[in-house]
């Protein structure tokens, strides 16, 4: 499947990370045909809402987005079958160095967001918080029964994830789980094809735990769905608006505690809101960059100007991830 998808467009984009910026086009860049953009599935509503108001805006550009794990994404910029990606690590300087002596192409990149990693379970469970070290030996198979997280359901833990090359299944097996060991040698866990599918198993299993980018958990995205986009626009347009986002309650979304000598071992937990993934109390969270290759005289690099000016940036506000140098603010929301 990935191989047929190399053969369609491949194009470049790049996403500025500032808020200030204004977005948009210059005379002189490109806003007419088509471009192409591989991205990790973690960040597919993020994606669809800017290509949706860039094309809105610009009628002749078409952004074709190809969804696929993280590691795919790299790779297939390295082999120069695509020039533009969104995953959550740079290249490294050889790999920098390697596109620039093999292909000729010069790297830009730029942190775009900061996501967080969330862990949800059905409404129905009792569990309503974990600290860090629960979550090691659930990864590892220390702890395999809701029980020993306390209460008295007997049943075992089902750990349900998306694909197993995933940005979200890397981030958690590097920080959790020894050298060599991968979340699928868990005898209870259940890979997905995407994160729509972790969030639908949860949904209907009381004995599911999902791992999920917390970008598929902000009603106010799927709120905006709902809205015709020239609505939309208006409402992107609006800078003395500001956002805070409400996440979902279809699922129960868990906080997170880290106790560490830097807060004095506290136990206090967080939900994954913006303004606790900015300050780092809730734990799991990572930056997401946009890595290209392209020259500056194709569409997507107008789609980078767009994507990093306000209104692209207060998209990425709406999905409950935080724009990379946007302050959050929280309304009325509870720990």
């Amino acid at each position: 499947m990935i191989k047929s998808n190399l053969t369609k467009i491949a194009a470049a984009c790049l996403v500025a990370a500032t808020f200030a910026s204004c977005g948009e086009i210059k005379r002189g860049e490109y806003v007419d045909g088509p471009g192409a953009i591989f991205c990790d599935d973690g960040f597919k509503n993020v994606l669809q809402d800017e290509i949706e108001a860039f094309e809105y805006t610009y009628k002749k550009a078409s952004i074709i987005p190809f969804y696929m794990p993280e590691q795919a994404c790299i790779d297939s910029l390295l082999e120069d079958k695509v020039q533009s990606i969104i995953v959550t690590q740079d290249l490294k300087p050889e790999q920098r160095e390697y596109l620039k002596k093999k292909y000729k192409r010069i790297v830009k990149s730029s942190c775009i967001a900061v996501d967080a990693v969330a862990l949800i379970t059905n409404k129905d469970n009792a569990i309503n918080s974990l600290d860090m070290e629960d979550i090691r030996k659930i990864l590892n198979g220390e702890i395999t029964k809701w029980s020993q997280l306390g209460g008295n359901d007997t049943t075992e833990i089902k750990l349900v994830f998306d694909a197993p090359e995933s940005s979200t299944v890397s981030f958690m097996k590097e920080k959790f789980l020894p050298k060599g060991r991968k979340i699928s040698d868990n005898k209870n866990a259940y890979a997905q094809k995407n994160n729509a599918q972790v969030f639908d198993v949860v949904k209907a299993d009381r004995d599911a735990l999902g791992i999920i980018s917390v970008s598929w958990l902000g009603d106010n995205l799927q709120n905006a769905k709902k809205v015709p986009i020239d609505k939309k626009m208006e409402d992107y347009k609006n800078e003395t608006d500001t956002v805070a986002p409400t996440l979902t309650e279809e699922v129960k979304i868990l906080k997170v505690a880290n106790p560490n000598p830097d807060n004095d071992y506290s136990s206090v937990a967080y939900k994954p809101y913006q303004i606790y993934i900015n300050s780092g109390e809730y734990p799991l969270f990572r930056k997401v960059y946009m890595i290209s290759t392209a020259s500056n005289s194709t569409v997507l690099h107008s789609f980078y100007i767009f994507v990093s000016g306000f209104v692209g940036q207060k998209i990425i506000s709406l999905t409950g991830i935080m724009p990379y140098k946007v302050s959050p603010r929280v309304v009325e929301v509870t720990q």
